[in-house]
């Protein structure tokens, strides 16, 4: 067996981006930029006016107060020189006339018979935005890789953009196998259960912004097993849950074999999830997991979801890690790592974290309970209050979910 991440570097060795698509503005949110976008203008395009106030040029000053000789509003402009001695009112993105080089805000004058006067100190430049001063024409201002956020589809569209170039959503095919399953909706019956697997881990696969296609279950049949993988192959990238194993009714990997797949690796050092293998099969990866829930879950984590984010572009593709304290001693009696569900919550300063229960492979509640991992080591116990390294799951951690 190999460890996590030996498996990790051999999966993401096989793995490139996809290519690239256009697609309209508020499409690209959550994308990643596919190209270097670099700005065909300056902004602001002018010297605008920061404030609601009066421009004047600063030499006008000594001449004590000045006369209002005109307004500009926002979307307006003057082309006419200011005369000296003159203040034009002017409102907030207006464009600074010819012969103004200062703006006091309206707050700051008194204006008394069409002449303003000046309640406090005023300095030459005061209140004006410059031509260029956030983004100059030729500068790059979204890099190829960048992930597309709101504030880049606020940028891309101040530079007069309407779709932008980003990578190809990866679509992903997911196979569940075995003749136990029976699909969402049905009627529990002795020896079935519920096909929740294809379900779990399609949502993985949106969560992350893929495309998952749903490939229904194979039947424990070797023939039924490699012509539903190979429909698979359609995609960009297979999942199939199952089967994976030793048991005599386990076809997959002799499904990938039948196909001319390379198995990369067969079965990694990790409680829950030991039974997983990584294969090539036509240029597409292809990932076996589990059939238990969580084993399947938690391999979709460490393996699945790296590989589809690095094939749509993007740079950060691991899950952030922060320090927590056990509220409550965990042990790993085993002989391979234990990634342990946990429950993480932020009191007082500090990341307070507690197992979420029983961690056995096939109990979803100890994932529903909780948003973390924590990979405990083999023969490993921590008392209540050491620090451990947590693998946050939950998105939206960072907005107070529990």
């Amino acid at each position: 067996m190999i460890t996590i991440e030996e498996a990790r570097r051999i999966i993401l060795s096989a793995i490139h981006p996809l290519g690239g698509e256009e697609v309209p503005l508020l499409q690209a949110l959550g994308r990643v930029a596919a190209e270097d976008v670099v700005s065909p203008w300056d902004i602001p395009g002018a010297d605008h006016s920061a404030m609601d106030g009066y421009a004047f040029a600063f030499a006008s000053l000594s001449a004590g107060p000045l006369a209002v000789c005109d307004v500009i509003h926002a979307g307006a402009s003057r082309d006419e020189p200011v005369p000296k001695g003159c203040a034009v009112k002017i409102m907030t993105g207006a464009p600074i006339p010819p012969g103004c080089d200062t703006v006091v805000p309206v707050e700051d004058v008194r204006l008394e018979r069409e002449r303003i006067f000046l309640r406090g100190e005023v300095r030459l430049g005061d209140h004006i935005r410059r031509r260029g001063e956030d983004v100059t024409a030729g500068a790059r201002v979204i890099p190829a890789g960048a992930l597309l956020r709101p504030q880049e589809i606020g940028m891309l569209s101040s530079l007069g953009r309407t779709a932008a170039q980003v990578f190809r959503r990866a679509r992903c095919g997911v196979l569940s196998t075995g003749d136990e399953l029976l699909q969402p909706g049905s009627i529990p019956q002795p020896g079935k259960i519920i096909n929740s697997n294809s379900y779990s881990i399609a949502a993985q696969l949106l969560e992350a912004g893929g495309e998952p296609v749903m490939l229904g279950i194979a039947r424990d049949d070797r023939e039924e097993t490699r012509r539903k993988i190979g429909e698979g192959l359609q995609a960009d990238l297979l999942i199939t849950t199952g089967g994976v194993s030793v048991g005599d009714r386990d076809f997959v990997r002799e499904a990938l074999l039948d196909l001319g797949g390379e198995i990369r690796f067969w079965k990694v050092a990790m409680k829950p999830g030991k039974p997983v293998a990584f294969a090539m099969v036509r240029g597409k990866p292809v990932f076996a997991l589990p059939g238990n829930p969580v084993a399947a879950m938690v391999a979709f984590e460490q393996f699945v979801r790296p590989a589809l984010l690095t094939l749509m572009g993007h740079t950060q593709i691991l899950r952030p890690v922060v320090r927590g304290v056990l509220t409550e001693p965990v042990r790993n009696r085993g002989e391979r790592p234990h990634l342990v569900r946990v429950a993480v919550r932020l009191a007082e300063g500090r990341y307070q974290v507690a197992a979420t229960g029983e961690q056995g492979s096939a109990r979803l509640s100890s994932l529903t309970s909780g948003n973390g991992l924590v990979k405990l080591p083999p023969d490993t116990a921590l008392a209540a209050g050491s620090e451990v390294e947590v693998q946050l799951l939950d998105r939206h951690f960072e907005m107070g979910a529990p």
